[in-house]
């Protein structure tokens, strides 16, 4: 069940959202004059191997059912304020493929939406996975399922209006921006448009997000170079570009493994890459990622930061008579936890080592605990 209803209202060129009824067309509802906060998470790359997506199958439920790798985390993404995640794959319908041109189930998107996943990120690098065809078939189906999105869009006309993507909750309104650096070299034709690292319409986007005023601007970066454990003088450069032209916090993605939180605030903070979500990739390093929260305080004086974390999530491959199954597990909680399938030895030396690399990567920075599986 959806903890809570985002409404949807069109205002000029941008998507506004807010909870409980839709306001009127062309208004928002005011902001209170006390002190108000938000909670977001950030999650990074939602892959779909060959493995994933025969694992769906292998729940015991009819069809495919993504719901059992989320079902250790729901309870900590729906107290969260918004959830945003990269979904590294399209939905193009079958065959369903895995690496390098992967098409996952739709089922895979309602499963998300059940899990308390609000907004995907979808300029990534496997975007044009299955064509022109599969990039807008991938869009209609988060429309069709609910799913808030952005970075792709069907057509320049979607985009000019509805770009950058404006969200509001508990009085705080939240732009947020989305771009890669690349396609795997695979190109689509217009009118049909995928937000690319390009530093002067990016200075324009960000303008225009500021002529929304809202309380806070996020820019989400799919960058970096694959499996390196930090960010490359690239990353630092494109960081610096961002902040200067408005961006307040930097979420990055792609590297497929956890790399430094760098900064401290408003106007500095950098995530450079989250690591993976879910994926098949097993070797050090790249068998789980974080989820990084960030909350926000709104008062007469602004929008800062008041706080931040992040939590280390480590993919657990349980067998069962069915088969191997994908589920995400807090990689500090205890196995006696995890009620639903036990854990081998080999598991938790596993998991214990993505922990202690994890904390290495992001000493200084505040871990949080995994309170709600005690």
């Amino acid at each position: 069940m959806i903890r809570s209803r985002l409404s949807v209202i069109l205002l000029s060129f941008l998507l506004v959202f807010s909870a409980g009824k839709p306001e009127v067309s062309g208004q928002t509802r005011e902001i209170p004059k006390d002190q108000s906060t938000l909670k977001l998470v950030f999650l990074g790359d939602i892959m779909g191997h060959d493995t994933q997506i025969a694992s769906a199958l292998a729940t015991g439920s009819p069809g495919y059912d993504y719901r059992p790798c989320f079902q250790y985390i729901k309870p900590y993404l729906t107290r969260a304020g918004l959830v945003i995640a990269n979904l590294e794959v399209t939905l193009a319908g079958p065959p369903y493929t895995g690496y390098p041109r992967f098409s996952s189930p739709d089922e895979l998107a309602g499963a998300l939406r059940e899990s308390g996943f609000d907004i995907l990120l979808t300029a990534n690098n496997h975007a044009l996975d299955r064509g022109r065809e599969g990039f807008v078939r991938t869009l209609g189906q988060l429309d069709s399922g609910g799913i808030l999105h952005t970075g792709t869009f069907a057509d320049s006309g979607y985009r000019a209006l509805r770009y950058p993507l404006l969200v509001e909750k508990n009085g705080i309104r939240i732009a947020l921006l989305n771009y890669t650096y690349g396609t795997n070299g695979l190109n689509i034709d217009a009118p049909s448009v995928i937000n690319r690292i390009d530093r002067p319409e990016i200075m324009a986007d960000l303008h225009k997000a500021a002529s929304a005023e809202p309380d806070f601007t996020i820019v989400a970066m799919h960058w970096g170079n694959e499996y390196e454990m930090t960010e490359n003088e690239e990353q630092r450069e494109l960081a610096r570009f961002l902040f200067e032209n408005g961006a307040d916090v930097v979420i990055g993605s792609h590297p497929h493994v956890v790399q430094p939180v760098r900064g401290s605030g408003k106007g500095s903070l950098v995530v450079y890459s989250l690591g993976n979500l879910i994926s098949n990739q097993r070797d050090r390093f790249r068998d789980g990622g974080i989820a990084f929260e960030l909350e926000l305080v709104k008062s007469a004086g602004g929008t800062e930061v008041k706080d931040y974390g992040y939590l280390p999530l480590w993919v657990y491959k349980p067998r069962t008579k069915q088969g191997t199954l994908f589920t995400l597990v807090p990689a500090a909680a205890p196995p006696s936890t995890l009620t639903s399938y036990p854990m081998s030895v080999d598991d938790m030396t596993g998991m214990k080592q993505f922990l202690e690399d994890t904390r290495t990567n992001l000493e200084g920075v505040r871990e949080i605990s995994p309170d709600w599986m005690k």
